[in-house]
């Protein structure tokens, strides 16, 4: 058996800091228990507790939970009544005593040493919150075609935890490795904020002297969803509580931020203007309106053709589409609705 290597922080093994794995669940009936069986099979050798948040679901999830619950004494079950995930986030926190909270999701992917990673980079880093990369990966040909595209700058921009790169400080992380003095520092997460509530906590962090810190060894699987329709709902949703952000803190408007509601805009605008001139005759005028749509469309052509999807390259030609403009429509149109 391989003898497990511990950085400097982790010499003394007596010291090692207690951690609260926290996990919102809604539905989670088909993957609940291999996400629990990933969690306690970390190698993290110090404390560890799981707390399951569990909303009112339609299936066997809070049964499964209260199974494992039964089965392991380091899992503990504690309800969300409001089925938001903000506010099964605070539950679970508060349902711990723990000095690390580490958030996790309930068809996650985690992978054995990811505890272990996240607690010694956070103690090396200094930081209040560390996170790695949210790496998509799809079973079917249209989710590895969304896969692709939640890989790629051109899908999703440049942010690291979607698409890589150095170890350093970030405007946000996916999920969290948090200290609890940070957490508590600046009241949790907002119940408020239905989507977008890492973003919005770790902005809070910042905003009270904290960093967040991103770090490639930390990779959690993610699975993209399995529909065109579910995607274009995801991401308008992502759209409106991202608009929400930036009216909450006109700060954290930035020019990545807008380019999906000014691609909406810019084609509508043109496609308005090229009726316009169908309907006068006149066809200059209908030609210059589709400009924006043909620039768009080489765009997703290119990136479709640099994009390593294989076989599925012919599939982001739509995927492309359905992720931005549903990110710009609701960024423009939706309600957010806490």
């Amino acid at each position: 058996m391989a003898t497990r290597k511990y950085p400097w922080c982790f010499k003394n093994m007596d010291s090692l800091p207690s951690v609260a794995i926290v996990m919102p669940v809604l539905n989670e009936e088909a993957h609940l228990e291999n996400a629990i069986d990933r969690l306690t099979a970390q190698d993290y050798q110090g404390e560890t507790q799981i707390v399951i948040a569990v909303a009112p679901s339609h299936d066997r999830t809070a049964e499964i939970a209260a199974k494992l619950a039964q089965l392991n004494p380091i899992i503990r079950v504690v309800a969300n009544p409001s089925g938001k995930t903000p506010s099964a986030l605070n539950a679970a926190i508060g349902a711990s005593q723990s000095e690390i909270v580490i958030r996790v999701d309930g068809h996650a992917l985690i992978p054995v040493d990811y505890v272990r990673v996240g607690v010694e980079t956070l103690l090396r880093s200094g930081a209040d919150n560390v996170g790695g990369i949210m790496a998509a990966e799809g079973v079917t040909p249209l989710q590895k075609a969304i896969a692709s595209a939640m890989t790629s700058k051109f899908g999703v921009g440049g942010a690291a935890f979607h698409v890589g790169g150095g170890e350093g400080e970030s405007l946000t992380v996916y999920l969290g490795c948090f200290r609890r003095s940070a957490l508590e520092r600046v009241g949790g997460y907002d119940e408020s904020m239905v989507r977008a509530q890492d973003w919005e906590m770790n902005h809070r962090i910042r905003e009270s002297g904290g960093r967040i810190w991103f770090t490639p060894d930390m990779v959690v699987t993610y699975r993209p969803r399995s529909s065109l329709r579910a995607l274009g709902s995801q991401y308008f949703g992502y759209g409106t509580w991202r608009r929400e952000v930036a009216r909450r803190y006109r700060e954290t408007i930035s020019l990545r931020y807008l380019a999906a509601p000014v691609l909406v805009m810019g084609v509508l605008l043109g496609l308005v203007i090229s009726a316009i001139g169908l309907a006068t005759s006149l066809s200059a005028l209908a030609w210059l309106g589709l400009i924006p749509l043909a620039v768009y469309a080489l765009g997703v052509i290119a990136a479709s053709v640099r994009t390593p999807a294989g076989a599925n390259r012919v599939r982001l030609l739509t995927v492309f589409p359905v992720m931005h403009f549903s990110w710009g429509l609701g960024f423009l149109f939706g309600r957010a609705k806490s």
